[in-house]
């Protein structure tokens, strides 16, 4: 195999504003098909695309020997069956975040795909960020001492109503939570690519602004096996947006003020200055570089099945401490 011809499970936002451009300018990457339910959307996202095919049903596009790979990219509650049923198709599967609804449902997806070997890996695009790379190195090089305490925020304001196209987003069965569960999970990778195995975890639920079926508002405190202890706050009920990363370690400290920006201050005894590493343009572009080259050399990509299951646990045990 020389390119990874895809076919993309749905064709939301995050499909036309990125995904499908990443695929389409990744080398050695061929974007051969969209699918939606309905008939018209489907054959004008497919044009919008730059899409050759269009299906109706998802389980016609698995099937398609003209398709290699799927990028799943549908509400988290369909992710298991899609993904298990692409697998068992034989086709390579890079899933949106969260994951699944359940840990159970993660060990299944990463079954199916070991199974039939074929690759698993999860959305978490931030893994990729340049200022996060850059970050783990000033911390392994002790540049600030020993890290005991990280803060990081992620605020944006959702109040969605009934009759919104994307009101599965506030529906505990189909979204599995609020903002712990959508972009906290994008938070809870960053920490755990920063500092390992997490050995303790509590946390706050709260549901007190609005009147829906999942919480507006989240903090959890996660203790790491290496000693460092992390408080990650999300919350829907703020128009004020954050997206804040602060490492505090015994010698000074490393702060991020916008993490989606890149830029980066590193206070270290008395000395201050700031790097600028800001994400590449399309931000799901490394993501799916990534993925295509661990397709083509066979190798497992750098957000597996399995890390991505391991994000599902941290989400299961804060949601279980409420």
């Amino acid at each position: 195999m020389n390119v990874v011809r895809w076919g993309i499970i749905g064709a939301g936002d995050i499909v036309r504003k990125r995904v499908a451009d990443a695929i389409r300018n990744s080398a050695n990457s061929e974007l051969v098909s969209i699918s939606r339910r309905n008939s018209d959307i489907a054959e004008a996202a497919a044009a919008e695309l730059g899409a050759r095919k269009y299906f109706t049903d998802w389980r016609e596009q698995i099937v398609d020997k003209e398709v290699d790979a799927v990028y799943v990219a549908t509400p988290v509650y369909l992710h298991a069956e899609q993904t298990i049923a692409a697998a068992e198709a034989g086709k390579h599967v890079l899933c949106e975040k969260p994951m699944a609804l359940s840990v159970a449902a993660c060990d299944s997806m990463i079954a199916a795909c070991e199974t039939n070997d074929v690759k698993l890996g999860v959305a978490y695009y931030r893994h990729f960020y340049a200022v996060i790379e850059r970050a783990k190195e000033i911390i392994a090089a002790r540049e600030i001492g020993r890290v005991s305490l990280v803060h990081i925020n992620a605020f944006e304001h959702i109040d969605m109503q009934s009759g919104d196209p994307r009101h599965w987003f506030v529906e505990k069965e189909k979204s599995g939570g609020g903002p712990m569960m959508d972009f906290g999970c994008h938070r809870l990778e960053v920490l755990v690519n920063l500092f390992g195995e997490v050995d303790r975890v509590a946390s706050i639920i709260s549901g007190s602004i609005y009147a829906r079926e999942i919480e507006d508002t989240a903090v959890a405190t996660l203790h790491f096996a290496s000693g460092t202890t992390a408080t990650i706050s999300v919350t829907h009920a703020t128009n004020v947006p954050k997206d804040t990363l602060q490492v505090f370690g015994t010698n000074g400290c490393i702060e991020i003020p916008v993490l989606n920006s890149g830029r980066l201050v590193v206070i270290s005894g008395t000395h201050q200055r700031e790097e600028n590493l800001p994400p590449v343009v399309n931000i799901h572009q490394p993501l799916i570089a990534d993925f295509v080259e661990c397709v083509l050399r066979d190798r497992e990509p750098a957000v597996d099945g399995r890390a991505g299951a391991y994000v599902n646990q941290l989400l299961e045990k804060i949601y279980a401490e409420k």
